[in-house]
């Protein structure tokens, strides 16, 4: 059973390029998600102080014991760089969670 993913976009209407880039990611994320069953992907889009667009993507990870593990947010002008961000931060963690049970 692979792990599963839910995303969810405030503030802009998602698209196709969005889901499959949280599904490439996705598929990078199971190689570490041992104890990892479900993720939840939310991409909010938002103006900064000077108006600029910005994309904040947020990553909470579901364990097999219904643990919520959050992730540390990333926000980038790209929505590709911003999932990609979260993702490497959720990848980092898990890595990091692994080495220290180890």
């Amino acid at each position: 059973m692979g792990l599963g993913m839910q995303i969810a976009c405030q503030g802009f209407a998602g698209s196709n390029d969005v889901e499959r880039e949280a599904g490439v990611e996705l598929v990078r994320l199971e190689r570490v998600a041992k104890d990892i069953v479900n993720c939840h992907l939310t991409i909010e889009a938002y103006r900064d102080q000077s108006g600029a667009r910005l994309y904040d993507a947020r990553l909470d990870l579901v364990t097999r014991e219904f643990n919520l593990i959050p992730v540390e947010r990333s926000s980038n002008p790209d929505v590709a760089v911003a999932i990609h961000q979260a993702f490497e931060n959720a990848v980092r963690l898990l890595r990091q969670r692994c080495i220290a049970s180890a």
